[in-house]
């Protein structure tokens, strides 16, 4: 299952947490920092912390920081990725917990005593570093937009002005000719301002992109300079792409996958686009809870499809039962078009059979 998204659960979990004033700790090490210097640290707020006069803020920070001295004490050097430790009191309850395998290494070390925990270095932790444009163009039109991690943002379709192949009576074939040239360049001409405009601007520039739509169209789109150079440089490809809508967009990235997806992510789409293939032919699946907990039972789960919408617990517990039969288990995007009607259509809940269920 994604540690993406079980970081996300805890982060909500952790954001929703307060304490009475000035009393929960957070504490991050970087790789390049020693956990002695940390410890020396930790020890000095401490003591410090006797000068706080409210007798229970004093002792909440002080129990604070005696769980962090005993985390600390697990470890004999600083984790690859680096380590991220919260300790408080939360409605009465001391709660703790540390993070030292996430994806993003810690790159700042800081102690800080809020009445909030500092949640900044999980969130850049479980923030795609990389977004991508999106390019798909025709003849009838164009879209745009960008692909942030699994989730495809439109930012604009169009249609275009360009005449068709067949001249209107009367017309010479030269005079024809030239003017849908014309209407062509200006057309291009418009995909690669928008373009320039969305991938460049305020958002910052993508790291890279992809082109698609009828092939030729798109090879000549990009081949006569009408990308920004900017974005010429990053391309990284041209695709055959049917349709210039935000299904277009969806395709595109589908055509693209191995450029734009990292492994996790193009073998859950697989997964979806299984679920969905079987289930139009009347094979091997099982939706919703009911259903894919009873496969389970006779277990006969190979795949257990979860939408991230599905809380971190049950999706633990599809998770750990259908390994233990030898299956895997893949978080769906819900935040992605696929992935929403996954949630609409099925509650979030899909399997791949082994074998029919009665």
């Amino acid at each position: 299952m994604s540690q993406t998204y079980d970081l996300r659960d805890q982060i909500e979990h952790l954001e929703s947490l307060t304490g009475d004033g000035t009393e929960l700790v957070t504490v991050t090490v970087p790789n390049s920092k020693s956990l002695g210097s940390i410890r020396e640290r930790i020890a000095q707020e401490y003591a410090s912390a006797e000068n706080i006069k409210s007798d229970q803020t004093r002792d909440h920070v002080q129990q604070a920081l005696k769980r962090v001295q005993r985390i600390l004490r697990r470890y004999e050097t600083t984790p690859e990725s680096g380590l991220v430790v919260y300790a408080g009191i939360v409605d009465g309850d001391l709660i703790s917990t540390a993070f030292d395998d996430l994806p993003a290494p810690v790159t700042e070390s800081t102690y800080r005593c809020d009445d909030h925990f500092d949640l900044t270095p999980l969130v850049e932790a479980v923030t795609p570093n990389e977004t991508f444009g999106l390019i798909v163009i025709e003849r009838g039109g164009a879209a745009i937009g960008r692909l942030v991690g699994e989730r495809i943002i439109p930012i604009r379709t169009f249609e275009s002005q360009v005449m068709g192949k067949s001249r209107a009576g009367g017309q010479s074939a030269q005079r024809f000719e030239r003017d849908r040239e014309r209407q062509v360049h200006e057309f291009f001409q418009q995909v690669g301002d928008i373009a320039t405009e969305a991938f460049t601007g305020d958002e910052g520039t993508v790291t890279s992109l992809v082109v698609g739509g009828t092939l030729a169209t798109a090879k000549r789109f990009v081949s006569d300079g009408y990308l920004d150079h900017r974005l010429r440089n990053r391309l990284l490809g041209t695709y055959s792409v049917e349709y210039a809508t935000v299904q277009g967009l969806d395709q595109l990235v589908e055509k693209a996958d191995k450029q734009l997806l990292d492994a996790e992510q193009r073998e859950g789409r697989e997964r979806l686009d299984e679920f969905y293939s079987r289930l139009r032919a009347g094979e091997l699946v099982a939706y919703g809870t009911e259903e894919v907990e009873r496969a389970i039972e006779f277990g006969a789960v190979e795949s257990v499809l979860i939408a991230s919408t599905v809380s971190r617990d049950h999706r633990g517990e599809l998770e750990t039962a259908v390994e233990q039969q030898g299956g895997d288990g893949y978080v769906i995007d819900s935040d992605t078009e696929r992935g929403s009607q996954f949630v609409a259509a099925f509650s979030g809940v899909g399997a791949l059979l082994r074998f029919p269920v009665k």
